[in-house]
C-alpha cells in the first residue's frame, strides 16, 4: 500500500466511516451502502487557511451584536426570496438540489443577473460546463453587467485563492459533485470528496461573509447525492420539484436556518428562463372541466400561502376480486381511511368499486384540510353528481365522520373570494375565526353527512 494512504469504507447515505466493510450501516441502518475509498493519512496543508496562533478568538456578548434592517440581500425574484425567508443572508451556505434538467442552473443564473444589476459582485464557478456553454444559456436570459464573473475550475485550492483575491459578495458552485480537494485522494463525487469540499466552502462562507450557493445532484430516491451529513453542514436546503417535461416548477425548502420551511415558490419554465407564478391557485385551476362529476376545488396552505387545487376522483365497478385503489398527489393511506369513513358513517358502498384520486396539476398535497374535498369528490363520482363550479371546500375529516377545524380559515376564504368562488363549505368550528365575509356564501358543516347533503341538494 502507498505511504500515507489507507483504505476505509464510507456509507453513501450518512457518511459513517468504518475500517472494514459492513452489510448494514450502524449509523442510518441502511443496507449495502458502504463503498471503499482510499484516503490520505497526512495532515492537510494549511495553505490559504489562517493558523490558530495568528489570530486570537474572543467570545462576544450576545446583546452587543447588532442586526440591521437590510441584512438580507434580495434577489428580485419574489418566489425565491419567500422560500429563503426574505432574501440571501450574508455568509450563508445554500444547497440547491433537483432532478437533471429541472432548472437549477437556470434559476441561479437569473439570480446572478439580478444581483449583478444591483452592483453586487457575483462569481459563477462551473465544473460541468465551459465558458461558451454558460454564455449560450446566459444569452437566453438577458444582458449581464460587468459585476458577473465566470470561472471554470474544479480544484478547491484554486477556487479558494480566487475568492480570497476577488472578494465577491455571492458565489455559485455548479456543482459540488465535480469539486475535488488535493488532500483527499478519492475521485470527485465520492463521499469523502463531497464532504471535504462542502467543509471548505463552509469555512469560506463563514470566514469571509460570502454567500455561497451549491448545486447538488439527486439520487433516484430524490435525495441529494452524497452523505446525509452534507445537508446538516449547510444553512439552507432547497429542492426543485416537478416533471421536467411539464412547464411548472416548485421550489421547496426542507431546511432553513433563517426562515420557515413551509413556504414554496412556484415557477414556470419559459424560453427566457424561469418565470414566477404569482397566483398559483389560478394557474392550478386552468383547464378545469365544466359540469363533470368527481371534481371539486379544495384549499391547502403552503406556509402562509393558500393554494386552491382541483381534486378529481373516479369510482367505478371493479372487475377483480380485490378492488384497485390509486392516489396521485396525496397520501394513499389517507384516501383508504377516508373511504372507510364514507362506508361506515355515510353508508356509501365502495367495497366492490375501484377508486382513483388525483390532485390535478401535479401538486403534492398532504395537509388534512383537503380531506373534505377528497370525500366529496369520491361521493360525486360514485353518485354521478356534479358539484357546482363556484363551490370551494376545506376541512379535516375525523374517523367519527366529524369535520374538524383547520388553521388560517380566514385566509382560505379570502383566496376563494379573490378567485370568484361564490360558496365555501367549511367546518362549523371555524365560524368564529372567519366571521362575516361580504360577497360569498359560507356553508358551515359539522359532520360529513351535512356536507354531502348540501352537495346533493345543489
Amino acid at each position: 500500500m502507498l505511504k500515507n494512504k489507507k483504505t476505509v469504507y464510507f456509507c453513501q447515505e450518512c457518511g459513517y466511516e468504518s475500517a472494514k466493510w459492513m452489510g448494514q450501516c450502524p449509523g442510518c441502518k441502511s443496507w449495502n451502502t458502504f463503498v471503499e475509498e482510499t484516503v490520505s493519512t497526512k495532515k492537510p496543508s494549511s495553505s490559504g487557511a489562517m493558523k490558530s496562533s495568528e489570530k486570537r478568538q474572543e467570545p462576544v456578548i450576545l446583546k452587543d451584536i447588532s442586526l440591521s434592517e437590510d441584512e438580507r440581500q434580495t434577489t428580485q425574484i419574489g418566489e425565491l426570496d419567500r422560500v429563503l425567508g426574505g432574501g440571501i443572508v450574508p455568509g450563508s451556505l445554500v444547497l440547491v438540489g433537483g432532478d437533471p434538467g429541472i432548472g437549477k442552473s437556470t434559476l441561479l443564473l437569473q439570480v446572478c443577473r439580478n444581483l449583478a444589476e444591483k452592483q453586487v459582485s457575483v462569481l459563477y464557478i462551473s465544473g460541468e460546463e465551459s465558458l461558451r456553454q454558460i454564455k449560450l444559456r446566459a444569452n437566453r436570459i438577458g444582458q449581464f453587467t460587468d459585476k458577473m464573473q465566470l470561472l471554470c475550475e474544479t480544484n478547491l485550492e484554486v477556487i479558494r485563492e480566487v475568492i480570497e483575491r476577488r472578494k465577491p459578495d455571492v458565489v455559485v458552485i455548479d456543482s459540488i459533485q465535480t469539486m475535488f480537494h488535493e488532500d483527499v485522494s478519492s475521485a470527485p463525487g465520492s463521499v469523502s470528496q463531497v464532504r471535504e469540499s462542502t467543509n471548505v466552502l463552509m469555512q469560506i462562507a463563514k470566514g469571509m461573509g460570502v454567500s455561497i450557493f451549491i448545486v447538488g445532484h439527486v439520487t433516484k430516491e430524490g435525495n441529494v447525492a452524497g452523505p446525509r451529513v452534507l445537508e446538516h453542514m449547510v444553512d439552507t436546503v432547497l429542492y426543485f420539484e416537478g416533471d421536467r417535461h411539464a412547464s411548472y416548477r416548485i421550489l421547496r425548502a426542507v431546511k432553513n436556518r433563517f426562515g420557515s420551511t413551509n413556504e414554496i415558490g412556484v415557477f414556470e419554465m419559459c424560453n427566457t428562463g424561469l418565470e414566477e407564478v404569482k397566483n398559483p391557485s389560478e394557474y392550478m385551476l386552468n383547464g378545469r372541466p365544466e359540469d363533470a362529476s368527481g371534481s371539486v376545488v379544495a384549499c391547502s396552505m403552503e406556509g402562509t400561502r393558500p393554494i386552491l387545487v382541483e381534486i378529481q376522483a373516479l369510482v367505478c365497478q371493479s372487475n377483480f376480486g380485490i378492488p384497485r385503489r390509486t392516489a396521485v398527489g396525496t397520501d394513499f393511506n389517507r384516501v383508504n381511511l377516508l373511504m372507510a369513513v364514507l362506508e361506515k358513517k355515510v353508508g356509501l358502498r365502495l367495497a366492490a368499486s375501484d377508486a382513483y384520486v388525483n390532485i390535478a396539476g401535479g401538486m403534492k398535497m398532504t395537509e388534512p384540510a383537503i380531506d373534505l374535498g377528497i370525500c366529496l369528490a369520491i361521493v360525486s363520482s360514485a353518485k354521478d353528481i356534479v358539484i357546482p363550479d363556484n363551490v370551494m371546500v376545506f376541512g379535516e375529516v375525523g374517523l367519527s365522520g366529524e369535520i374538524r377545524a383547520v388553521n388560517m380559515a380566514g385566509q382560505r376564504v379570502q383566496e376563494a373570494k379573490k378567485l370568484g368562488f361564490g360558496t365555501v363549505v367549511l367546518p362549523e368550528v371555524c365560524r368564529s375565526s372567519v366571521g362575516k365575509v361580504e360577497g360569498i356564501n359560507l356553508v358551515y358543516v359539522s359532520q360529513i353527512r351535512d356536507a354531502i347533503g348540501y352537495i346533493m341538494k345543489k
